[in-house]
C-alpha cells in the first residue's frame, strides 16, 4: 500500500489559494491523452471545486473532486507562477 504524502485538506487549501485566479488545467484522459485549457476556479466547496473554462467551445466536465488531483487525473497550474497543485 502506498502511503499518501499529501492530504485532501492540503489540496483543498491549495485550490482555494487559486480561487478567482487564472489557472491552466491539465486533464488526463487515459492512454497518454491529455487536454490542457486555460480556466478560472470559480467555486470551492467541501467535496469539489468548479472551473470556468476560458474557451466558450469547451464541452468537458467543469466540476472536479479533490481526489482527482490526488490521483493525478487533474493538474492545476497557476499562471502567476504560484502552483496550486501541479
Amino acid at each position: 500500500m502506498i502511503k499518501p504524502t499529501i492530504s485532501v485538506d492540503k489540496v483543498r487549501r491549495a485550490v482555494y489559494g487559486c480561487y478567482n485566479r487564472p489557472v491552466t488545467i491539465r486533464l488526463s484522459l487515459g492512454r497518454n491523452k491529455y487536454v490542457t485549457f486555460p480556466a478560472t476556479i470559480n467555486g470551492v466547496y467541501p467535496s469539489l471545486f468548479t472551473v470556468l473554462p476560458q474557451d466558450k467551445n469547451f464541452l468537458g466536465k467543469t466540476a472536479y473532486s479533490y481526489s482527482e488531483i490526488l490521483c493525478g487525473r487533474v493538474k492545476i497550474t497557476a499562471k502567476s507562477g504560484r502552483a496550486g497543485k501541479a
